[in-house]
């Protein structure tokens, strides 16, 4: 069963292939954090199998926050994680989920454990989708389970 953020991150991939909203993910992060614009990656654990590039089929695990910068670990409130279910599956680079997706775990290995920062123009945008208010940043923990 795919899990909700799944679901929608599919959904807004679809819509931003159709011509909906969504600005570019270019720009940089501000002075101080609260102001996110710019894809950050953290590597927590490089992993060590097969690296991800675009065209491959990643399977992943996933927990994502709402962004928040004086939170710890810049999170607010969880809003979804597939680690109680099914890992997602999804063509890397094929526009197939978020752009913060499809970037942030581009170069990943096999093993690997990222964080992503995800700024609303590479996330949901300005109108948001379901849990996710307009305009919110991010936080993804990604696990980078296969890649074929």
């Amino acid at each position: 069963m795919k899990s909700a953020i799944a679901s929608i991150v599919v959904v807004l991939a679809a819509a931003q292939s159709l011509g909906a909203s969504a600005a570019p993910g270019q720009a940089s992060v501000a002075a101080g954090p609260a102001k996110l614009t710019e894809l950050v990656k953290l590597d927590r654990s490089k992993g060590s199998g097969r690296l991800a590039v675009t065209g491959d089929t990643v399977t992943i695990h996933y927990s994502g926050w709402l962004y928040a910068p004086k939170a710890k670990d810049q999170r607010g409130p969880q809003l979804d994680t597939s680690r109680q279910g099914e890992p997602h599956t999804f063509k890397l680079g094929a526009g197939a989920v978020i752009k913060g997706w499809d970037e942030g775990v581009r170069g990943m290995r096999v093993g690997g454990k990222r964080t992503l920062l995800v700024p609303a123009s590479m996330g949901f945008g300005q109108a948001g989708l379901g849990p996710v208010p307009g305009g919110a940043n991010l936080v993804f923990d990604i696990e980078l389970l296969s890649v074929k």
